[in-house]
């Protein structure tokens, strides 16, 4: 039975539980090592093989990126580190590097390898080529429209993988080299600066042209309108991008495109009107603009270049619940946002839960009545007419 896996980031052992929770079927994570999100804050050792426990426990996976583009220094340690990836049992390792794949092989390692997007996979042949050294998944370009991997698919029984929710690089598979001459970060080493997102001018002859800022930037990709002929294509993995994103914006995307796949494999279609209250969902956790960017072949030029850098922080996220209630129904909450007792809420939590909410009681660490929170991370007894569980989050609505 088709069954496609849902593919999120996590940033540090606290998202990945947080993604696996909000219904991730499988996770991808960076180490401090021969990651491309340097900036993350990644995981030590022993906090991939907690991950792999806890993702374990909970019938889920962990794939461990090793996608630098490697310089001859890099080799140094890359054996230790693939053997101990593979003593703890990782399920996978994403890899931009064919050097990096055959050294797991002749390690034997026994984790699963997959190619990673930078590899720019965009046809058949190329999906042969690195099956014939070892590889077992293979991520496609985000550069493909529906068609190509709709196509793709149907012309191979291999397992692939498709982005559906994140950011893009202006520049082919993220084989960027912006950060590099702007900043002396280099991008395929982890360091990316996105000088693609600076606000820049545009002069002739030293003089400006006009008076209109702009960004290099794309859009962020969200490939909700595009899910139905994925799922029909029976695409094998959908994979969210963002390492580097809170607990809250991972644990809302998650949550949704895990009711939309569930709707699918309930019902074998989705319902429009359904389509569009989720992509309202999406809304109120994004901060940046949105588009469906290459997937939609008619448009290939959508929101490439036109995104105008000018991100609105997402305020709608104003607590995270750190306890489960107690028996007076109480929860001990740290804020996030401004909010008052009066406040229209929301509650989104674990196993798809969401309830609209009416604050009964707010108190301060030492009992006293709150009417305000304006304190960041001010941890707050909030009393609500139900249960809720550790992890969940508070909005508004």
């Amino acid at each position: 039975m088709y069954r496609p896996e849902l593919l999120a980031p996590a940033g540090d052992l606290s998202r990945l539980k947080i993604a696996i929770l909000y219904g991730a079927d499988a996770v991808f994570i960076g180490g401090k090592v021969f990651s491309l999100r340097a900036k993350a804050n990644n995981f030590s050792l022993e906090d991939i093989k907690e991950g792999v426990n806890f993702a374990h426990e909970h019938k889920a996976k962990v794939y461990v990126t090793v996608n630098i583009i490697p310089e001859e220094e890099d080799f140094k340690e890359l054996d230790e580190y693939l053997q101990y990836l593979d003593k703890i049992n990782i399920d996978a390792i994403i890899i931009s590097s064919i050097t990096v794949l055959l050294r797991a092989k002749a390690l034997n390692c026994k984790f699963e390898i997959h190619m990673s997007t930078q590899l720019s996979i965009a046809n058949k042949k190329a999906i042969e080529f690195y099956k014939e050294l070892g590889a077992t998944r293979f991520v496609l370009a985000r550069e493909l429209n529906i068609e190509q991997i709709k196509n793709i698919k149907k012309d191979t029984n291999l397992p692939i993988e498709v982005f559906i929710h994140g950011g893009m690089c202006s520049s082919y598979s993220g084989r960027c080299n912006l950060s590099n001459f702007m900043s002396n970060r280099d991008a395929n080493k982890g360091g990316c600066a996105h000088s693609c997102r600076w606000i820049y001018n545009l002069y002739e002859n030293n003089k400006p042209v006009d008076d209109n800022e702009f960004t290099l930037a794309s859009f962020d990709l969200m490939a909700i309108n595009y899910l139905p002929e994925l799922l029909e294509a029976k695409v094998d993995s959908f994979k969210i991008e963002g390492r580097m994103k809170s607990a809250y914006y991972i644990a809302s995307v998650v949550r949704i495109y895990r009711l939309i796949i569930d709707d699918y494999l309930k019902y074998h279609t989705i319902d429009k009107n359904k389509l569009n209250q989720y992509k309202k969902e999406i809304l109120k956790v994004e901060n940046r603009s949105l588009s469906s960017v290459f997937l939609n072949k008619n448009l290939v030029h959508e929101g490439i270049l036109l995104d105008n850098g000018k991100d609105m922080p997402c305020q709608t996220f104003v607590g995270y619940v750190l306890e489960d209630s107690n028996k007076d129904n109480y929860v001990l909450v740290q804020q996030r946002n401004y909010f008052t007792k009066d406040s229209k809420i929301e509650i989104i939590g674990p196993n798809n839960f969401l309830k609209e909410a009416k604050i009964l009681d707010m108190l301060d660490e030492d009992n006293n009545p709150v009417e305000i929170a304006n304190h960041a991370t001010q941890l707050l007894k909030i009393k609500l007419p139900f249960k809720v569980v550790k992890d969940s989050f508070i909005r508004l609505k």
